[in-house]
């Protein structure tokens, strides 16, 4: 393993491979996933494996030069020997998933004892850039957000339009009353339901009863199926039948003297 990076004792907390920048270091809930670390320089010269991953780490802006893994530096021990940091407490770097060498996620967490670890941020290098993970909260608010402005949105789109339709209704209401009134919707479905009415009902009912029979000495009129060039020369000819009584008239009545 190459040798690492150690700050002179002579300069305080902060990174020296920045100029000298002595200012401190970020806090552990800094917001800085808006920033990106890449140092093509240290990648062309070393490989980016889970032996040299720290040291590649330790030149970000995201590092703490304060954790526990930069005193295990101090004593040339391996800053990610959990033997060592479990009997440390306060802020120290873990290395949690490694699929190298294009990803390596490493997560900054707090000891309060051996088995007691709190976890505080994550960050993750990709292809030798180092990023800091967003928090789930800020996550599921940025959704959340980003939701509401569409559903706001279409919702204003939405309204316009109605806005538009009643204006031009109102507007053409005047001109078109008759013309509207005249036409009317056909609904398909309740026209289907009246019939399906209909149809039960008639199965539910008793057949019709046969029509009377006709008097003695009726004729039925023929029917206009029936009538033919021969039987309308026929019926012209026919003299109607005359009732005795009824068709009388007081002229042709016997006279009582």
């Amino acid at each position: 393993m190459a040798a690492t990076p150690v700050p002179p004792p002579n300069m305080g907390p902060g990174n020296p491979n920045f100029d000298g920048n002595t200012g401190m270091p970020p806090s552990p809930v800094t917001d800085m996933t808006g920033i990106c670390f890449r140092d093509q320089l240290w990648l062309n010269s070393y490989p980016l494996d889970r032996n040299f991953i720290f040291d590649y780490f330790a030149l970000s802006p995201f590092y703490d030069w304060n954790c526990n893994n930069e005193q295990l530096r101090q004593r040339s021990v391996h800053p990610l020997d959990l033997s060592h940091l479990s009997k440390m407490t306060g802020h120290e770097y873990n290395l949690n998933e490694v699929m190298e060498p294009h990803l390596f996620v490493i997560r900054k967490q707090k000891r309060d004892g051996p088995e007691k670890v709190t976890p505080l941020l994550t960050y993750y290098v990709l292809d030798g850039s180092i990023y800091q993970a967003p928090q789930l909260s800020n996550v599921f608010a940025s959704r959340i957000a980003r939701a509401l402005y569409h559903i706001s949105k279409a919702f204003t789109t939405a309204a316009s339009k109605l806005e538009k339709i009643g204006y031009v209704d109102t507007e053409n209401e005047s001109t078109s009353i008759e013309p509207k009134s005249g036409k009317e919707s056909i609904d398909f479905k309740e026209v289907k339901r009246v019939d399906h009415i209909l149809a039960s009902l008639q199965r539910k009912l008793p057949p019709a009863p046969p029509p009377p029979p006709f008097p003695e000495g009726y004729v039925p009129p023929p029917s206009d199926a029936d009538k033919g060039p021969d039987g309308q020369q026929q019926a012209e000819q026919q003299v109607p039948p005359v009732d005795p009584i009824i068709d009388q008239g007081p002229s042709k009545r016997a006279r009582f003297q």
